[in-house]
């Protein structure tokens, strides 16, 4: 079995697998892994040289799928992509599809990516920097989110876009890009300088922020499991209002459902009106 590092880079591994499927190399027989090999049977055996006797024709629509999934971090992350192109350059189409194994794994690998991306722009909070460290750094706002795919480079000209010429900074435990409001910079190590700027920043809106949400809480809608749906868990603790969450949680479950209100409402005086009589 041929073993392969393509250092999770699309265009590394799409060289890789245009290669593999000319000298009709069999998905059964390779491999991609990280770090040291972990399977007995895997050797890293270098690639054919040349590009091989079989030339392969695949539809674009193939290839601009096959490098949406390519960002989802999950096991058999390239070898799934090799054996839906090895199917489909054989001609069978089917491997694209949703009624299919491989299609169907494909199709769910693309919709999490879209939406891990969907999350990324809802849930990205921006820290505006004082006047005097912003001339210093040359950003105007920095943000820290944890991805669960590799969606930030994609994603982010989303920012640009709505922020105009501002200058900002988006940080992860991996990667981060920077935006001078002109041009990206996208670094696949994200520097540390870059990590301790949004991890460090000081929100000077926060606390008016979570004012704002604590007064607004309605208990009486509130949903846990579409709250968990639409609001993840692990982006809570990168909110102003996330520590806010599990104590209000707690308010609604303790009974405030049934006023259908926040407790400083309905802690109010206020004068009780009845019914009227006719």
């Amino acid at each position: 079995m041929i073993a392969l590092d393509c250092d999770n880079l699309f265009g590394r591994w799409r060289d890789q697998a245009r290669r593999l499927l000319g000298h009709g190399i069999d998905p059964a027989d390779v491999t991609w892994t990280q770090g040291p090999i972990d399977d007995l049977l895997a050797v890293p055996t270098p690639l054919p040289e040349g590009p091989g006797p079989f030339q392969a024709r695949v539809p674009a629509t193939l290839l601009a799928q096959l490098e949406q999934a390519a960002r989802y971090r999950g096991e058999q992350r390239w070898s799934l992509l090799y054996e839906v192109l090895w199917r489909v350059a054989h001609g069978d189409r089917t491997a694209m599809l949703a009624g299919d194994r491989l299609g169907s794994e494909l199709q769910r690998r693309i919709k999490q990516v879209s939406r891990e991306a969907h999350h990324l722009h809802a849930f990205v909070r921006f820290v505006p920097l004082p006047t005097a460290l912003a001339e210093q750094l040359q950003l105007d706002l920095v943000a820290f989110h944890e991805p669960a795919h590799d969606i930030l480079e994609s994603a982010s000209a989303h920012f640009a876009d709505r922020l105009g010429r501002q200058r900002w900074l988006i940080a992860t435990p991996d990667d981060g890009i920077r935006f001078d409001g002109q041009a990206f910079d996208y670094q696949r190590r994200c520097p540390q300088t870059w990590h301790d700027w949004a991890r460090n920043a000081d929100d000077p809106g926060a606390e008016l922020w979570r004012t704002y949400y604590r007064h607004t809480f309605n208990p009486a809608r509130l949903n846990p499991d579409a709250l968990r749906q639409h609001l993840p868990g692990r982006f809570w603790r990168h909110l102003p209002e996330g520590m806010l969450i599990p104590q209000l949680e707690g308010l609604a479950r303790q009974g405030k459902q049934r006023d259908g209100q926040a407790i400083e409402v309905a802690s109010q005086q206020g004068k009780r009106v009845g019914r009227a009589e006719h």
